[in-house]
């Protein structure tokens, strides 16, 4: 599979596009001295993924920066591979390119698309990205595909059409799953939303203002019925158990603990998400809690 050099096996899921990309980089340049691995960041209309990518990856020294997702209806599939693989021979090792069909609400109203066949876009995008030729950053290691897999036959083609899954919502037990359905050669990033503390009531209510748009959604209703939850877990903003379910919450050690959890149900690297506006706070002291080694210790592989 496609290398990627993370420096730990945590890393950070985080959508900025509010902030001044200036804010961000300085939130990069700490998330990278804490001992975090990567910062991965989603695409729904925001700031564009590849030019954010790029000034994520020259602002930093090891870090490594993935896409969670891009969207393939907001670009073609030629301008996807071409702008990754300058990406990849300008930092090597350090560029993950996410790729994922989107929703069907933002793929019809927001870019006038069409989302009738998913996994066949999918599919046919990833073959159209192949077929770049080879002249485009020639000698340059082309970077991971990861694709956004949350059914089997998504997940299966992660497996024989990419380097492997970004599974966003999911339970450890699902990261398992994945870990099963592609085998031990291909790379399973899972998220892994937080909220650090010890108050259940403040965590409930983070937990279901977060999931209040996905819960609307049918992608993620219908892999929430697959990972054992039910119906009456479907209501706006999900039930308690749902939100117990898809975000950690708790202490520092607690919060460690469950994303341990997707390390030991098979994962490579697991992006905590903070559901708070700005992430440092939870991150510095999260830090610890996951024996991150900060930059100046030893990096280690």
């Amino acid at each position: 599979m496609s290398q990627i050099d993370f420096v730990s096996r945590v890393g950070v899921w985080w959508t900025s596009d509010l902030w001044s990309i200036n804010d961000v980089l300085t939130r990069a340049r700490e998330i990278e001295r804490l001992g975090y691995g990567s910062l991965f960041y989603g695409e729904a209309g925001g700031k564009e993924t590849f030019t954010q990518a790029a000034a994520l990856l020259g602002g930093t020294e090891r870090l490594v920066v993935g896409t969670g997702i891009a969207n393939i209806h907001a670009r073609s599939a030629p301008a996807s591979e071409s702008g990754a693989r300058t990406l990849a021979a300008l930092h090597p090792g350090r560029f993950v390119l996410g790729l994922g069909v989107s929703h069907a609400p933002l793929v019809e109203h927001s870019y006038a698309g069409s989302y009738s066949r998913p996994l066949s876009t999918m599919r046919d995008y990833l073959r159209t990205m192949d077929a770049v030729p080879d002249g485009i950053e020639p000698g340059a290691q082309r970077p991971a595909r990861l694709l956004a897999a949350l059914g089997p036959k998504m997940i299966e083609l992660s497996g024989t059409a990419a380097d492997g899954a970004h599974p966003y919502l999911v339970t450890p037990e699902h990261t398992a799953n994945t870990r099963e359905r592609l085998g031990p050669d291909k790379w399973v990033v899972s998220e892994q939303a937080v909220a650090l503390t010890t108050d259940r009531e403040a965590g409930l209510r983070r937990a279901h203002q977060h999931l209040h748009m996905y819960s609307q959604l049918p992608n993620y209703q219908n892999s929430w019925l697959r990972q054992g939850f039910d119906e009456s877990d479907l209501v706006v903003g999900g039930s308690d158990k749902l939100a117990e379910g898809m975000v950690a919450m708790g202490d520092a050690g607690t919060v460690a603990t469950h994303v341990r959890r997707h390390l030991e149900a098979g994962a490579d690297h697991v992006l905590v998400q903070v559901l708070d506006d700005d992430p440092l706070p939870a991150l510095r002291e999260l830090a610890p809690a996951l024996q991150l080694k900060q930059k100046s210790d030893h990096w280690e592989r």
